[in-house]
């Protein structure tokens, strides 16, 4: 699961400029592929990224494999492992790299308010000639300002990103609003959002702890019961499928994209022992882990 990030992906590193900020960066695709840099295997990164992607490839989210051709635009978030393959050598296009500490200093929205980074969304856009200039436009500009001296060039490249989130969002308007704040809201916020923080996982993390609604309603100081009915209101799903739901799609991931075996999956994933496991999976997909991977 662990893979080699180059520099020029990271906000921590700022492509031809002295005056970056380690909360943000942006390049064109076509100098990534100059440079021979190898996109990383199927790992999460601590930051989000927005792609205008022209070309034709594969892209991996998490248990899924979605293939583009032509100008795609797709963003990505932290909490889903992803990578793509078979890069073509005419690849054109840009991204823009900003970690959730950059997002906060120069947004009002808070970004899991943005319907665009949710769990479980896959916001791949194909879009045409006429989105195609305006998103360049604003990549462009982005990229300009990030070599600048200008004094408050983030401030400006935070209008451009915001540009970018919200032409997405005119784009394909999403059927979600924003929760209101009620009690049931808000417990089923924090229960996915302490769902969410125990992964990635790899042979060099925790194993997951939080298995079970009880697990989660201990951590919230809530009743079980409390949160089953809170949580079944607000997602139509019970406490017990959501998380049965995130191991399947996060055994799913570690099968089909890492390395690891089936007992080192097994163990990191929280579970007593492989047969516990294989069933687990069995039940929930209709084939055995190793079938699974075979495919």
């Amino acid at each position: 699961m662990n893979g080699v990030m180059h520099p020029w992906e990271s906000p921590h590193f700022t492509m031809g400029s002295q005056y970056g900020s380690p909360q943000f960066n942006a390049f064109t695709l076509e100098e990534r592929l100059a440079a021979g840099i190898v996109y990383p295997t199927f790992i999460r990164r601590d930051f989000y990224k927005i792609m205008l992607f022209q070309g034709r490839a594969v892209f991996h989210f998490g248990d899924e494999s979605i293939a583009v051709d032509g100008d795609t635009l797709l963003f990505f978030n932290p909490r889903v492992p992803y990578t793509y393959g078979d890069i073509p050598a005419d690849l054109k296009g840009y991204c823009c790299v900003f970690t959730e500490a950059f997002f906060h200093e120069h947004f009002k929205a808070k970004l899991t308010d943005i319907p665009l980074f949710r769990q479980g969304v896959k916001p791949i856009f194909k879009i045409d000639a006429k989105v195609v200039k305006e998103v360049s436009s604003s990549f462009d500009k982005i990229i300009s300002e990030l070599n600048s001296d200008y004094a408050y060039r983030f401030e400006l490249i935070s209008s451009y990103v915001n540009e970018l989130i919200y032409y997405a969002m005119k784009l394909n308007p999403f059927q979600h609003p924003v929760s209101e704040g009620n009690a049931t809201a808000r417990i089923t916020s924090v229960f996915f959002e302490l769902l969410e923080r125990q992964f990635p996982v790899d042979l060099f993390s925790s194993r997951i702890l939080l298995r079970t609604p009880k697990d989660f309603a201990e951590r919230l100081a809530i009743h079980v019961n409390y949160l089953n009915r809170a949580v079944k209101k607000e997602t139509g799903k019970t406490t017990s499928e959501l998380i049965f739901d995130r191991l399947v799609n996060e055994a799913k991931g570690m099968l089909r994209h890492s390395n690891m075996n089936i007992a080192e999956i097994s163990d990191v994933l929280g579970f007593e022992d492989q047969a516990h496991f294989n069933n687990f999976f069995k039940k929930r997909t209709g084939q055995t882990p190793s079938m699974f991977r075979q495919v």
